[in-house]
């Protein structure tokens, strides 16, 4: 049975100042739909993060229906989409009745029947060809929130242990048990963080604080064949077992992943037993660019610009090193920028950096400016408590999580596009 390994597709996103990327995300959707046909896809799995917020917009929305509306005449003959952290669970699960009877399956939030997770799929005899257990991302109410008198690192522990047991026992389900004996291969997905793997500041919001990358490869049983994991956004294999992996996002979503490979893993299951697995690069529609240097130096790089390999206008992320005044920085830069303008933007501006430190001017004068609304909120309360022991820092962390994530439950429409979880 072929299947396509996908995830964080975070329909929806805006980017720094308000740039949509729906046209970005449209056609990876147009790719992702011809790969499907070209390449004999039989079943999608979706790893979590469909959408950005847990309130997508119209168009988000409208993006994300229409691409599975257009997939039932591909030949794919099931989907399978989980809940990340960033999607709704109400929102996800609204349709799955309606979705199921296309032979799209859609688990939003953990049911309170664990056999609901497990999901048959029939080859193309009509036979059992894949069972899927589809775990989306594991909230703090499906772990108990929180322990009184505990500690951060026994919290730390709790969590690993809450995750791991929700695995083994759906590996240990009759129904996985039964197919297997069958020949029938298994495939687990996951949205969290697992151990080693490679997180880009800024781009992975913080999931579980005090439980951050305690999850390892040897907490999947091995009864998986495969493990589809979504939250990381770099392509990546956990705890170097090739058939745990994370597919990656699609489109890269910030300057830290500008250079990433974005891609989809096509996986041939034989049998029962790992998949031959083939990464499938993604074109991308939109170069993202960094230009940090000098003032001469980024000017230079700026007119050499090319962008002539990618259908849309690259957007930058632009530092100067100079002891030039601001006023002149800016001129010269907007000047550049405005000649190349065809092929680059810079939705964030031009930041300025001083080389050196002027006589009497405290450290902070000269720290780039940043505006309150470039931060999340996550970012400002770290910054708060920055400076405190780390063992205080822990406990309030895991505190303000806590409190989120009940803000989050309580006013989705307030919270729902910052909060964690």
């Amino acid at each position: 049975m072929r299947v396509l390994h996908t995830a964080d597709w975070h329909l929806g996103q805006h980017f720094l100042t308000g740039q949509e990327r729906l046209t970005e995300q449209r056609a990876f959707l147009d790719w992702l739909l011809t790969t499907v046909q070209a390449e004999g896809v039989e079943a999608l799995v979706l790893a979590g993060d469909v959408f950005d917020t847990t309130t997508p917009s119209h168009a988000a929305q409208e993006l994300y229906y229409d691409f599975l509306v257009r997939l039932q005449g591909s030949g794919c003959r099931d989907v399978v989409i989980v809940g990340g952290n960033h999607d709704s669970p109400t929102l996800l699960n609204a349709s799955r009745r309606l979705l199921r009877a296309l032979r799209i399956h859609v688990v939003g939030s953990v049911p309170a029947d664990p056999g609901e997770q497990l999901v048959e799929l029939a080859g193309p005899a009509g036979r059992p060809g894949l069972l899927v257990a589809a775990v989306p991302f594991l909230r703090d109410r499906d772990l108990r929130l929180a322990v009184a008198g505990e500690t951060p690192d026994e919290r730390q522990l709790r969590i690993r242990d809450s995750i791991a047991g929700h695995y083994a026992a759906l590996g240990e389900h009759d129904m996985v048990r039964r197919l297997r004996e069958r020949d029938v291969p298994v495939l687990a997905t996951g949205h969290l963080y697992a151990a080693g793997g490679e997180t880009r500041e800024g781009a992975e919001r913080d999931v579980h604080i005090g439980g951050l990358g305690v999850v390892g490869a040897e907490h999947f049983p091995a009864i998986f064949d495969y493990v589809a994991l979504g939250h990381l956004h770099r392509p990546q294999v956990v705890g170097g077992r090739a058939h745990i992996r994370y597919s990656g996002s699609p489109v890269p979503l910030s300057f830290t992943e500008a250079d990433d490979k974005q891609q989809v893993l096509l996986l041939d299951f034989a049998g029962a037993g790992a998949p031959v697995i083939t990464p499938l690069a993604v074109p991308v529609a939109r170069r993202l660019q960094r230009f940090h240097g000098t003032l001469e130096e980024v000017e230079a790089a700026i007119l050499a610009f090319s962008n002539e390999a990618f259908s849309l206008v690259a957007w930058a992320d632009v530092v100067v090193h100079s002891d030039e005044a601001t006023t002149e920085v800016q001129r010269r830069i907007q000047l550049v920028l405005k000649e190349q303008r065809q092929q680059v933007l810079a939705p964030r501006g031009v930041r300025h950096h001083r080389l050196t430190q002027a006589p009497n001017v405290g450290a902070e004068a000269i720290a780039p400016i940043e505006q309150l609304h470039e931060l999340t909120i996550d970012e400002v309360f770290r910054r708060r408590v920055a400076g405190l022991p780390p063992e205080r820092a822990a406990a309030l962390t895991s505190t303000f999580q806590e409190l989120r994530q009940l803000l989050t439950e309580a006013d989705p429409q307030a919270w729902g596009g910052e909060a964690p979880a």
